[in-house]
């Protein structure tokens, strides 16, 4: 019953912060999953299984995260710096979850 009311209590931006934790956190993992596909294909052996699999997952996860910056903006209140940040952070592999800890961390979530 206390988590009911917790979740009720809850600041209005929570449940943006949690839709932006939840995608940044499956973009990092997505681009992990590419990059051990990466490397079986082009370094341990020619198994493109990997690449297959991860290659149109990624791209969808990053569209989502993409996206989903673009819509938690405005009720997370970020700043042009700190959405132009967060889109940067899709390129690199796993800055997306960097991002979301430094977000969390300097209160940029709600």
């Amino acid at each position: 019953m206390t988590e009911t009311v917790a979740a009720v209590d809850a600041p209005a931006g929570s449940k943006h912060a949690t839709w932006f934790r939840v995608v940044a956190i499956a973009e990092a993992i997505s681009w992990t999953g590419l990059l051990i596909g990466m490397l079986f294909k082009y370094v341990l052996s020619d198994n493109e299984i990997g690449v297959k699999i991860f290659g149109p997952i990624h791209g969808g996860i990053f569209v989502a995260y993409v996206l989903t910056v673009a819509v938690v903006r405005k009720p997370l209140r970020w700043t042009w710096p700190t959405t132009l940040l967060a889109l940067a952070a899709s390129i690199p592999p796993l800055f997306t979850w960097f991002f979301e800890l430094w977000a969390a961390r300097t209160n940029r979530l709600g």
